[in-house]
This record gives C-alpha cells, structure tokens and sequence, in this order.
C-alpha cells in the first residue's frame, strides 16, 4: 500500500551525485517500512487475536462451541451465521430484554406421578400440576426434545444480549407445575415468554401450532391484557419457525394458520407478561418424530423460534 498520493513527484536534486540520491531515497522509504511493519506485521497484540485474525463467536471459527454443535452428529446452522446472531451490545442488540423459556415437561416426572397429578388452581377451574408428556414410537421423550431446543435458543438469544431464564433444567425432580411457570415468567417480568412443546396426536397427523392465550377473566386469572402482543409474539414465530425449518403449520389444528386460541391452559390463563406455546410437530407420526429426533432440525427449530422473539423483541 504506497501512502502517498498520487500526484506525490519528489524534486529532483541538480547535479548530485548518483549516490548521494539513493542515500536520500532510502532514507525517505525505510522508516515509512518500518512503521507499516510495526502496525501490520506485529504477531499479537491487546487481545490476543494473532496477526489480524478474528476469534472467538465474531468470526464463528473461534471461542466457544456454537450452538450449531449437534450431539447427534449432523451439521446443524451455526447462529454466528445467522443475521439474528449479531454480538451483544451491537446494532439491534436486546441487552435490558428478559426472555423466559419454558421447556415442556421435566424429564423426571414419570418417577413422580402423585406430585404431578395434584390439581393446581389455573383461574378458570384445576387441573393437574403437570404431565409427563408425550414420546416419539422409539422412546424419544418430548420432555428431551424440549429440553434441548430450549439450550439452543437460550444460546442464540444470549448471543444477541438478551437475559434467558430457564423454567427447569432438569435441575429438579419434577415440575414445576403449570401455575409456578406461569408465576416464573410474571416474577421475571419477562418481555416475552415461549413455552417449548411437541405434540402427540395420531399419526398422519403432522405440522407445527403456536397456541395464543385467550381472553380470560375468572378467579385469578386476566389474560386481557397480554391477549394482544402473545398474539404479535405468536404471529410472527409461526412465520419465522415455518421458513427455518421449512416445515407447514398443522394440518389438524389452526385451518391452516398455524395458530391456535385456547383459554384452558394454566401457564397462559396466569400469565400476566406475553406468552405463547409452540407445539414444534408430532411426536407420534413417523416423518415429524424423523425430525424432532434430529439435532441439525432442533437446531433450526431454536433459530426460527429464536427470530421470532427477536423480531418481536425489537417491536
């Protein structure tokens, strides 16, 4: 790189010597060498990155594994590639946001079927604490499946600066039932809140469903008040979810839509911030559990749900 201009012409010394004019020369252009060596060849440097590389999640080679790491073995799409994978605090950066997930289920509620069967107040009658969920015809439980999406969009949003809480992380023996995951999400005062499932319908019965809290006003419950933006929240994860992972909304639910009202569901009747569920595909028809079983899918699932919140997030 010459750092001069172009029009740059040095005079021309009358009748000097021919050496006289190399020494002259060199002396211009060896301290310029110098200091382009000193700011362009110098190998480290204050954080460490080599000779002008770009490490760690900026240049998606480096740091940490990426969320895009599949335990199954198959490529899954890296966040850092990503236009929702932008690093905290830059453009469009969610730091100050809160984002509650809640993962379906908990993997160890079978073993305690008289704690979840105890009937919880959801506002408009009781209903059971929780449930064990369903699980795909080779034993792939839907509390797995959840548990892992949910890992994966908690990287993405922390990627972007947002706070995520997990419900559970399989860091209890059960639960917590539908009215606590409600509560966690109220207490985090939570920008918005996604409650991770996948569904066990009959077979041939295949697709996705974001499911929108209805108007409800009964005991302690007032969903008058979120019905509106879970409703935005829920629209616009349904677009990003189909277009990440290519999938169609349910063909059993919702017309086509993708979207489904309900007004009997304890962790939407008592939510008091705005929250959706997402029912990823069915767990009991062969070519959905085909997906749900793959990580490189899961991987796209987190992206889609990911972009949407972030895009709801962002208003």
């Amino acid at each position: 790189m010459s750092y001069v201009g172009p029009d740059f012409d040095p005079p021309r010394p009358r009748r000097s010597p021919p050496r006289r004019t190399l020494i002259v020369v060199l002396a211009a252009l060896v301290p310029g060498a110098l200091l382009g060596w000193l700011a362009f060849g110098t190998p480290g440097g204050s954080d460490d990155g080599g000779s002008g590389r770009v490490t760690g999640a900026a240049s998606g080679t480096g740091g940490p594994a990426s969320a895009g790491g599949d335990p199954d073995g198959k490529p899954g799409a890296s966040a850092s590639q990503s236009p929702t994978a932008s690093a905290p605090g830059g453009a469009g950066s969610l730091a100050g946001k809160v984002v509650v997930i809640d993962p379906g289920h908990n993997p160890a509620n079978f073993e305690h079927t008289a704690e979840i069967n105890r009937k919880v107040d959801i506002g408009t009658n009781k209903k059971e604490c929780d449930t064990t969920g369903t699980a795909t015809n080779s034993g792939y439980s839907e509390a797995a499946f959840t548990l892992d999406v949910a890992h994966r969009l908690r990287t993405l949003l922390e990627r972007q600066g947002a706070t995520v809480k997990l419900t559970q992380d399989a860091d209890r023996p059960f639960g917590p039932c539908v009215d606590e995951r409600a509560r966690i999400g109220n207490s985090a005062r939570a920008d918005a809140v996604v409650s991770v499932h996948a569904d066990g319908a009959a077979t041939g019965q295949r697709g996705f469903h974001v499911i929108l809290p209805g108007p409800v006003h009964a005991g302690g419950a007032d969903t008058r008040p979120i019905v509106g933006p879970s409703r935005e929240l829920g629209e616009l994860i349904a677009d990003d979810f189909a277009e990440s992972t290519d999938t169609s909304p349910s063909n059993y639910v919702g017309d086509g839509t993708g979207l489904v009202t309900r007004e009997d569901l304890g962790g939407l009747n008592l939510s008091t911030v705005p929250k959706v569920f997402i029912e990823c595909g069915n767990m009991r028809d062969s070519k959905d559990a085909a997906l749900l079983t793959s990580g490189a899918w899961r991987q796209k699932a987190a992206q889609g749900i990911s972009e949407g919140i972030v895009s709801f997030l962002r208003g």
